[in-house]
């Protein structure tokens, strides 16, 4: 008997009883896509987690916090060695380092002044690393600078009072600064105290470019940019590194000052792609320095979320053991009504073997048109969760639900993994009626007895 006779056996025998192969596909794909629902939550969730994670930091980005110094935990600020030895491991593509001014930095325009982080950057290491300007160009000579693409919504007037906040904590419109910050000249006061006496030193410093908007809305960039050349005026007038400020009466112990000059604050190293980013950290690890990428969170996310999609699973396969029950009764009943039938294909020489490939041909045939069903099913029942959800939690509890959480998604391998299960609890389910059609007694299958 040919494999398409044995096909065309099993589609007439389904049409004999269509009511009941009907119930027993619908319950198979019940199962299939209370599966793919179930478990496409995980997937969404894990999806909208690592987006976030993502999103927040560049993939590639490695932040170097430090070499260890003793057996005891301490660490030592990376220095212009540390950045050498970063750029020489394989597939770096740039290392970014950055000193912080140790004091407060005050800068005025005119009638207006703010108050943010300075940092001392070595630019072209941070344009191979992607920094963008907005507006205007990046430093020729030391007295330029860059400014964070959010410093002109917070220059405010020096005699402002506190109301000028709006409640997002932001700079209300009529307070701002409205010129145009490109070749503006701003002062930076630094200050030192020399035999008890402060002494302060005003430095002009010309806006030459802002840097580009941050990639979140939620993400303010009020910085300053400041070249190395610049630091070293700053540190020739206050006689100590990243222009520390020496309070009055308290003396600041030589070792202290010498372990802070020529340290790095911000150290970021980034790898060529993401392939490369866990090379590189355990390249750091092996040479004790203390590191941490993105790559390390999303380890921790993506385990989790194996072991809940995993949960997810088990439990959708319950449902298809459930719809197994109908699979095994009705192949048992096929068994029963077919036995003259058997008891032919027996007497004109089918072997056991062929009987037996019939009836699993047949519950494999309705496990997998009840997978493929369940698997359409699914797909919109998950497009209407995704669309109903945010709605219906806006309007129950009156909240709004981030654009980017994502409640449920179906990869490729979901289906898969579905069909595959589905066909191996049909198989399973057919196989004892499939035993039992082979032992049908020829005589008695034409007297119509089983």
């Amino acid at each position: 008997m040919k494999l398409k006779d044995q096909f065309r056996f099993v589609r007439q025998n389904m049409k004999k009883n269509k009511t009941r192969v009907f119930m027993t596909i619908l319950a198979t794909a019940m199962g299939c896509a209370f599966l793919i629902v179930l478990a496409s939550v995980g997937f969404g969730l894990q999806r909208s987690v690592v987006d976030e994670v993502t999103s927040r930091r560049v993939v590639t980005q490695i932040d170097v916090h430090g070499k260890e110094t003793g057996g005891e935990g301490g660490f030592h600020q990376s220095t212009i060695k540390d950045i050498h030895l970063f750029e020489k491991i394989k597939n770096v593509k740039a290392v970014t380092r950055r000193q912080m001014l140790n004091q407060e930095s005050i800068f005025r325009l005119g009638n207006y002044q703010e108050g943010t982080e300075t940092f001392v950057t070595y630019f072209p290491s941070e344009i191979k690393a992607g920094f963008e300007l907005s507006k205007g160009r990046l430093p020729k000579n030391k007295n330029e600078i860059v400014v964070g693409y959010n410093f002109p919504l917070y220059l405010i007037p020096k005699d402002a009072k506190d109301d000028i906040y709006d409640q997002s904590g932001q700079v209300k419109k009529e307070f701002r600064y409205k010129g145009n910050l490109i070749g503006e000249k701003l002062e930076l006061t630094v200050r030192q105290f020399f035999n008890g006496k402060e002494q302060k030193k005003t430095i002009p410093l010309t806006v030459v470019g802002i840097s580009k908007k941050p990639t979140k809305d939620w993400a303010q960039d009020k910085s300053v940019f400041i070249s190395e050349d610049m630091l070293k005026e700053i540190e020739s007038f206050t006689k100590t590194p990243k222009g520390m400020i020496l309070d009055p009466g308290s003396k600041t112990p030589k070792k202290e000052l010498e372990q802070q000059k020529g340290t790095f604050e911000e150290v970021k190293i980034y790898a060529k792609n993401m392939e490369a980013v866990q090379g590189i950290a355990d390249t750091l690890k092996e040479k004790h320095y203390a590191s941490y990428s993105v790559v390390n969170e999303l380890k921790e996310v993506n385990l989790m979320f194996t072991i809940v999609k995993a949960g997810l699973i088990i439990i959708g396969t319950i449902a298809i053991l459930i719809a197994s029950i109908g699979i095994y009764n009705t192949m048992t009943m096929a068994v029963t009504e077919r036995a003259p039938d058997i008891g032919i294909m027996k007497a004109i020489g089918a072997s056991p073997k062929i009987i037996k490939r019939v009836f699993l041909l047949e519950s494999s045939y309705i496990g997998l048109i009840g997978a493929v069903i369940g698997t359409v099913v699914s797909y919109i029942i998950s497009y209407g969760v995704n669309f109903a959800i945010p709605l219906i939690i806006k309007q129950a509890f009156g909240e709004e639900t981030p654009k980017e959480l994502i409640f449920s998604e179906i990869p490729i391998i979901l289906p898969i993994i579905c069909v595959i299960i589905c066909y191996v609890v049909t198989i399973i389910s057919g196989y004892r009626p499939a035993q039992r059609a082979t032992r049908v007694d020829v005589l008695k299958a034409m007297r119509r007895e089983v």
